[in-house]
């Protein structure tokens, strides 16, 4: 398993799953979401996996400025998202091409 939680340090939802792969003394590689963002590879991968609407956390401030709501599902909106990691839900935890977004403990014990 090759665990990688995105997250934010101040969302609540990535601490809990920091704390579910400790728990089971999981190794993970933890990613500051918003100062860092995901690769390209990264990016592609985790949106073929979970899709391009669950990755965008719609009650952000940033959505409300950057006018989200107008650009829908296409690649306008993948572009901005990829751009912009503050629009990010987290955690985004991923294992190879598998991927979650928010606290998934139940698909997570999937992979163990």
């Amino acid at each position: 398993m090759n665990i990688q939680i995105f997250g934010a340090a101040k969302c609540f939802d990535t601490k809990k799953a920091e704390r579910y792969f400790k728990e089971r003394n999981i190794q993970y590689q933890y990613i500051d979401l918003p100062r860092y963002g995901l690769s390209k590879g990264e990016f592609e991968s985790v949106k073929n996996a979970v899709g391009l609407r669950a990755l965008i956390n719609s009650g952000s401030k940033a959505y409300k400025t950057l006018n989200m709501q107008q650009l829908g599902a296409g690649n306008c909106a993948a572009e901005v998202l990829f751009k912009n990691p503050v629009l990010y839900k987290t955690p985004v935890v991923r294992n190879g091409k598998k991927a979650t977004v928010g606290y998934q403990p139940e698909v997570w014990k999937e992979w163990e």
